[in-house]
């Protein structure tokens, strides 16, 4: 029995008859401390990574099945192309090698100042569908128009869409990727991430790696009907031709930097969900020769990954600090735990364990990257490929190139 008496609280002690006055605050649950609740909301944090690095392991598994068709359909690898001299020739050679029996290389040089009209001119084999355009009209960004331009003439019975600096590592993989097209439920995009080991500035690279299979729970994308739980790799995505021309993603988003995500939550909303698939035995990358290049590509996608305005990039970019950059510091787990995701994301895309030593530099040189991302935005100073990316592009996110 308890009685109450100004604030206090009288309480039978054990054994005896006697009562004692306890203070009523001694009683009362004890409000957490600042560093214990920081502490707590890290673990949480931490555990909910984990949970979904574990699940898009399993899905990684699921969407390595392959079906083969009793039949081939025609595929169109669909190709955009910019000052892409020294990729191209890498990029045909593999294509020239597979051993896929009907498909169609689709190339758009857009405006290229370099080798590539010339490389194309002189490429003989009767596969090669060569396109060239001025650059983009008003409205429109130009990886959109070329890719848009080129879908007006392939004539595939499924798009293949690959940046130019892609290669194809062994002659199957052409038929490993349409036998896994054919495996998923109809209708679908694949996409997923090919090898990144052979691209410089592994610094900052395999954070694309990172933020498909940490940030993204790809089981619930074809389920959870919110749009945003979706996304896509603009590198390498595979879709049927009639899904494409139904619903002209490439039109839709014309004006998008980063259209790719915003096309994979798209497509997605209407009926045709992107699925993630582990492409680094199939097919590789060279995204940029050096970490210099790889500060500069990401500079111009750093600002729209972390939301494309001031206050979301504030908010996210205090997000992923606290989470990849100032826990580690603070807490020894919390380092264990940035070095074990990245070990996990990593060698799930066929990348060295060693990077994941560099698990803190990565996710440092993340956050620095965005900050000068946000800079260059205000300013208004981001260019590629000799173009200025514009502030009424600031729609898209994503990390790819």
């Amino acid at each position: 029995m308890r009685k109450r008496n100004t604030g206090s609280f009288w309480r039978m002690e054990a054994g005896t008859e006697r009562l004692l006055l306890v203070p009523a605050e001694a009683l009362s649950p004890k409000p957490l401390r600042p560093r214990t609740a920081f502490r707590l909301a890290l673990g949480v944090l931490h555990a909910g990574m984990w949970a979904t690095l574990v699940a898009n392991r399993i899905v990684l598994k699921r969407t390595a099945r392959r079906v083969r068709p009793t039949r081939r359909p025609k595929l169109s690898v669909i190709v955009p192309a910019r000052n892409e001299e020294a990729h191209l020739p890498r990029l045909l050679a593999s294509l020239w090698a597979q051993d896929y029996p009907d498909f169609e290389v689709v190339v758009y040089d857009d405006g290229s100042s370099d080798a590539t009209p010339n490389l194309l001119a002189q490429d003989p084999d009767p596969r090669l569908v060569r396109l060239r355009g001025e650059g983009p009209p008003p409205g429109w960004v130009g990886k959109c128009h070329a890719l848009y331009r080129a879908t007006r003439h392939a004539t595939g019975e499924a798009f293949l869409f690959l940046d130019a600096d892609v290669e194809l590592r062994h002659p199957g993989a052409l038929r490993a990727l349409a036998e896994r097209f054919a495996a998923l439920p109809a209708p679908a995009i694949l996409t997923g991430f090919p090898y990144y080991g052979d691209s410089g500035g592994l610094l900052l690279v395999p954070l694309v790696v990172d933020s498909m299979l940490i940030g993204l729970p790809w089981a619930l994308v074809p389920t959870v009907p919110v749009r945003n739980l979706a996304a896509l790799n603009g590198q390498v995505w595979m879709i049927r031709a009639a899904d494409y021309y139904a619903h002209e993603p490439h039109l839709r988003h014309r004006d998008e930097v980063l259209e790719d995500v915003e096309i994979g939550r798209t497509m997605k909303a209407e009926g045709v969900p992107p699925y993630l698939a582990a492409l680094h035995r199939d097919l590789s990358v060279r995204m940029y020769a050096s970490t210099a290049e790889a500060w500069r590509g990401f500079s111009k996608n750093a600002y729209l990954l972390f939301g494309g305005t001031p206050g979301r990039f504030a908010a996210t970019w205090a997000f992923y600090n606290a989470s990849f950059v100032v826990s580690p510091l603070v807490s020894p787990w919390a380092m264990a735990s940035v070095v074990g995701l990245k070990l996990v994301a990593d060698t799930s895309a066929g990348l060295s364990p060693l990077l994941a030593l560099g698990a803190w530099p990565s996710y440092a040189a993340g956050s620095a990257v965005a900050l000068a991302s946000a800079r260059a935005f205000r300013r208004g100073t981001v260019t590629w490929k000799g173009r200025n990316v514009h502030a009424s592009h600031l729609r898209g996110d994503g990390l790819s190139r």
